[in-house]
């Protein structure tokens, strides 16, 4: 999970899923959350909206280790990777799409 470069990185093995050709939105979710809901939303509707991005929803009560050593204290929680896999932003709460769309100009410029 930690590169050569001490940056936090998340792949397949970790996620369950492809990262994305560009870009990747990790959302960790719990069955009980409505803010996560609207989350599912608005990282669904921007990664159908930019090519190569992906929108991975894990289910942070069945992936606890993962929620431990990421440091998720609370759903939704939005990692935002580049197409390495590098963790470039984090939230938590629900995300304002704008905010999404600018994480992810950050996401797709490091890559």
């Amino acid at each position: 999970m930690r590169g050569q470069d001490g940056d936090v990185r998340l792949g397949a093995a970790e996620l369950g899923e492809e990262l994305g050709e560009r870009a990747t939105l990790v959302q960790f979710s719990s069955a009980f959350c409505a803010p996560c809901r609207a989350t599912r939303r608005v990282l669904a509707e921007v990664a159908a909206m930019v090519p190569g991005v992906a929108h991975v929803e894990i289910d942070a009560e069945r992936h606890l280790a993962l929620v431990r050593a990421l440091e998720v204290l609370g759903t939704p929680t939005v990692f935002v990777l580049d197409a390495h896999g590098r963790v470039v932003r984090r939230a938590a709460g629900q995300p304002r799409k704008a905010d999404v769309i600018a994480a992810l100009g950050e996401a797709v410029g490091v890559s």
